[in-house]
């Protein structure tokens, strides 16, 4: 799936990949044109960050219970909490594997949560 964002064409990246029976994301964080939204609301920014991430996954050929991984970048040890419940909203039952990982800063000041997701799908379900 392509990216349609500002830096996708100078970066040189897609916003998801499919590769046989494997769909990976590139992270996604709760972006509007380019800016950060929802500032100063980590669970909000997780909520728009996985539908970012999963209507990738859709677009790619893979669904929310074809997710294996999820890394979950965060700017700050207590968004951890926030953003984890909101990942249990959206996986609680699939259960993927999950990283939290707390990073200095993403790419944009406001930003403070960033996603990235693995789907694996049945090899009957790739075309």
């Amino acid at each position: 799936m392509e990216e349609t964002g500002p830096w996708a064409q100078l970066y040189g990246y897609s916003r998801a990949v499919a590769v046989g029976p494997l769909v990976v994301t590139s992270a996604c964080t709760a972006d509007v044109d380019g800016r950060p939204s929802l500032l100063d609301d980590p669970a909000a920014q997780a909520k728009e960050a996985f539908r970012t991430a999963l209507d990738a996954m859709v677009h790619a050929g893979a669904s929310v219970a074809d997710v294996v991984r999820s890394r979950l970048y965060v700017t700050d040890p207590a968004h951890a909490d926030p953003v984890g419940r909101v990942h249990g909203e959206f996986f609680g039952v699939v259960k993927p594997t999950a990283t939290v990982v707390t990073v200095s800063q993403l790419f944009h000041p406001g930003q403070l949560v960033a996603v990235e997701l693995e789907a694996f799908r049945a090899w009957r379900d790739i075309d």
